[in-house]
């Protein structure tokens, strides 16, 4: 079932009221990597029409706005949430509330979809107060079967607020894919010392730790290389071994596989072979503590999602660029990126972050266009994240 509201545009109607926009270089730099100042609908339009990005895009991350009513403002020192403007720089204002904000995000994913490459992902940062809705509207555009994950992120540590309710130091990051194809580069972490006395509870004669698993698995038949008799045993009804019996032989021989008194067989699993645990949906991943700009997201975060979701010299999207953390993090893993944002202030520190990146003698310095898009302004004239 899909969120039925007043307003609520088709596809189309969402598209063709977009105005064209042009790009105008900045910095006169040809580069993949694009750092641009525009409203976003009026830019993701024009990369889809005038850039021919549709279907090329592998990742896409946004934290757009939260529906707060709040300006978010900042200084050189620090940053705030406050509605007096004069108490800093206006970094974005957040003041779309209900169905307005839903629609405003729900346009932006519509375009964004058009740009995702049939192996792409999207990654969107939400807040528990909106998020559940959010979930809706991308259900409806990218596909109930394409929902992958709603990750939870530990992004502060506990508070003693005096409301009535539980103290709130999570939000969550909805994680869809266009398709079955999606890029997947499984993500590890390291194992804990607990991890390794609990995952590994034996020791082989050299100290070694290690653990066993079965050597059969689930089968609706019992045919093939995988069902023949090893060591003068079948695997168990209804199961077949892992591999081959020629593989099972060799591991045997090898002293790979351990075998029980009642003679049963298990593959040893040994700690130092394995690159980590399989990271969960629970990512404790904290803000950082003295950000120069409203909202900066932990730089680990993005680098998890990249290095997940895309390869090398993959396109990464993030249309509410602000800080520039995703466009760092996209750079420093050899991916393309395109950042966007209508903030001056966003624009202005994400070109500092981008351009502090030291890396080798020989390397230089990170290239990128910067751009202008010009075109039509938001209706109503404010300034979104």
């Amino acid at each position: 079932m899909f969120l039925q509201y007043p307003n609520k545009k088709t596809d189309a109607e969402i598209y063709n009221q977009i105005l064209d926009s042009e790009f105008v270089t900045q910095n006169n730099i040809a580069s993949q990597n694009k750092l641009i100042f525009g409203e976003n609908l009026l830019v993701l339009k024009n990369l889809i029409e005038k850039q021919e990005l549709a279907g090329k895009i592998d990742l896409v991350y946004i934290d757009p706005p939260f529906a707060t009513n709040n300006t978010f403002t900042f200084s050189d020192e620090r940053t705030s949430t406050i509605s007096n403007e004069k108490n800093g720089k206006i970094a974005y204002s957040d003041k779309l509330q209900g169905t307005d904000f839903l629609e405003f995000l729900r346009e932006r994913l519509v375009l964004l979809k058009m740009l995702l490459s049939e192996q792409g992902s999207i990654y969107l940062h939400i807040d528990y107060k909106i998020g559940h809705y959010v979930k809706i509207v991308m259900d409806e555009i990218f596909g109930v079967e394409n929902f992958k994950n709603d990750i939870t992120r530990i992004k502060c540590n506990p508070k003693n607020f005096a409301r009535k309710g539980y103290g709130n130091m999570k939000d969550m990051i909805l994680f869809y894919s266009k398709s079955d194809k999606l890029i997947w580069n499984e993500p590890k972490t390291p194992y804990t010392e607990d991890d390794k006395i609990k995952l590994f509870p034996k020791l082989d004669k050299n100290g070694r730790r290690y653990t066993t698993i079965p050597l059969h698995a689930p089968s609706e038949t019992q045919n093939g290389k995988t069902s023949h008799t090893f060591k003068g045993i079948l695997p168990p009804k209804g199961r077949h071994w892992r591999t081959n019996v020629e593989t099972l032989e060799q591991w045997d021989n090898e002293g790979l596989i351990e075998w029980s008194e009642k003679g049963n067989p298990r593959k040893k699993i040994y700690l130092d072979e394995q690159e980590g645990k399989r990271v969960q949906d629970i990512w404790e991943m904290k803000d950082p503590q003295y950000p120069l700009y409203p909202t900066e997201k932990n730089a680990d975060l993005l680098d998890l999602i990249i290095k997940t979701s895309s390869n090398l010299n993959s396109y990464v999207l993030d249309c509410f660029c602000g800080s520039g953390t995703t466009i760092k993090s996209a750079q420093n893993l050899g991916r393309n990126w395109i950042g966007i944002d209508q903030s001056e202030q966003a624009i202005k520190v994400s070109k500092e972050k981008l351009d502090n990146i030291l890396g080798d003698i020989f390397i230089q310095k990170p290239i990128y266009e910067l751009i202008k898009c010009e075109g039509q302004t938001n209706k109503n004239g404010t300034q979104h994240r």
